[in-house]
């Protein structure tokens, strides 16, 4: 009947949400929110629901996105203010909108990342960014599933800048910020293997683990480096034609009055 799509966060400490977790929460807030879903056939059917490149467990994200199914056509920000409601503070559901197009996933095709470097001095963050970006290849290791994996991460890396310091963050002490914007190649390189890849090739080292957030999420636009919304077309085309559920009630009043 009608397609849903919606971007939330994981703020806070809840970047250490798992995906499994989010899932769970998220399953439980369709139903306090009384969602009209749409089902999967089968012995165990589940809620139809899609969801996109889920960020790194103990990472933050602005940027987030799934799509559900409903049964039953509903206004997409009423939707989602019930849902923000019905999930704890920390994931929220920032946009939502009437998927109008196909593939979404197709559109999440890089991310823009802050990377906090607390204890590291600005300067030598630009010196190893500078140093990164002038290698041709930066082999990495990763340990996977199926054992130990080398592979390259500076070919993922459409962008890379240290930023100057905010004035009011909290603390006095060092703090580098990197600015990442990184393709969703395969295999994909996340914002620890570019860390790792400053450390080969700089030997930059943070001396406490880093606070890293995603963003966005979108097409790259790769003359300027930027990230697009994914859910542009989604709106577009939302407001060349009419929603479902407004197509829905204007077909009923002409019924009626037929």
């Amino acid at each position: 009947m009608q397609r849903i799509r919606l971007r939330y966060t994981k703020r806070g400490r809840l970047r250490f949400t798992s995906h499994r977790d989010f899932q769970r929460a998220f399953e439980r807030a369709l139903r306090r929110a009384e969602v009209p879903m749409a089902y999967s056939a089968g012995f165990t059917p589940h809620p139809k629901v899609s969801y996109a490149n889920a960020a790194p467990t103990g990472t933050g994200s602005e940027a987030e996105y799934l799509e559900i199914a409903l049964t039953e056509p509903r206004d997409p920000e009423r939707l989602r203010q019930l849902l923000d409601e019905s999930l704890p503070a920390g994931l929220d559901i920032t946009d939502a909108v009437e998927a109008r197009t196909s593939g979404l996933a197709e559109r999440l095709a890089a991310s823009v990342w802050e990377v906090r470097l607390e204890g590291v001095e600005p300067a030598d963050a630009e010196r190893a960014v500078a140093a990164f970006l002038a290698a041709e290849t930066v082999e990495v290791e990763r340990r996977t599933k199926n054992g130990l994996r080398t592979f390259d991460a500076r070919a993922a890396v459409a962008r890379l800048e240290a930023l100057e310091e905010t004035a009011d963050r909290p603390g006095d002490g060092a703090c580098a910020i990197l600015r990442l914007v990184v393709r969703h190649l395969t295999p994909a390189v996340r914002p620890d293997d570019v860390l790792s890849g400053l450390r080969a090739t700089a030997d930059l080292a943070p001396p406490v683990p880093a606070a890293v957030t995603r963003l966005a999420q979108g097409l790259l636009d790769e003359e300027s480096g930027t990230v697009t919304d994914p859910l542009a077309p989604d709106r577009e085309a939302v407001t060349a034609a009419p929603s479902t559920a407004a197509g829905l009630a204007a077909a009923t009043a002409a019924t009626g009055s037929g």
